[in-house]
């Protein structure tokens, strides 16, 4: 990749994951509506654009260089694997004890073949020269971040409290995506997408674009 307006020194952050579809994505925003709407004046970071990622690895900064041998990585990693099924439910925070900094909604993974696809992206990702996560994969979708204690115990109480109806969704597409942080929140692209069972071949757009 050779592009003339990228620096050698400019770096991505990347990381790869499953996008919620938009029915459950609802559903996800109509849980963190009802908490903001009791709890209006606390400090947390909420999604912004109503799209929510399960992620699988993240990978940091990284140059924009690698960025096309983590796609590759991405799509030898789907290869053969057909859609599959998981269930978000539950409600939960991190860490367990002390100050809540973290609000997470649960994922079951039934079958196991969520913990196959992230065994085998991080496998697939090594091939590719990139470190291996030392932590063990518990699955979870992370709602809001708590930047400041006052309130934190009360907000996550409720969001404890109010759980959330299990909901069945369907996995077909693994993408890897870009996250630009600012004051207004996180600007997310996505760089390539990796279809399940479709067979071999990376689905992606061009690297260099936002």
């Amino acid at each position: 990749m050779n592009d003339p307006n990228l620096n050698a020194s400019d770096t991505w952050r990347v990381f790869c994951a499953i996008e919620l579809p938009a029915g459950a994505s609802a559903r996800v925003t109509a849980h963190i509506d009802r908490l903001r709407r009791q709890y209006p004046p606390i400090a947390a970071s909420w999604n912004h654009d109503g799209k929510f990622h399960l992620t699988l690895k993240f990978m940091g900064e990284i140059p924009p260089a690698r960025v096309e041998r983590l796609s590759l990585a991405a799509d030898r990693a789907i290869s053969n694997l057909s859609t599959f099924n998981l269930v978000i439910a539950g409600a939960g925070v991190f860490p367990n004890h002390g100050m809540p900094k973290v609000l997470w909604l649960g994922i079951n993974d039934p079958d196991g073949q969520l913990a196959d696809l992230q065994t085998r992206l991080e496998e697939e990702c090594a091939q590719e020269g990139f470190s291996k996560e030392e932590r063990a994969f518990h699955p979870h979708l992370t709602i809001a971040r708590l930047r400041k204690p006052d309130g934190a115990r009360e907000l996550a109480g409720a969001h404890k409290q109010s759980g959330f109806e299990a909901l069945e969704i369907s996995v077909s597409e693994l993408l890897v995506i870009r996250s630009e942080l600012s004051s207004k929140g996180s600007r997310y692209t996505i760089i390539s997408s990796h279809r399940l069972g479709r067979g071999k071949g990376v689905g992606c757009r061009d690297f260099t674009q936002k």
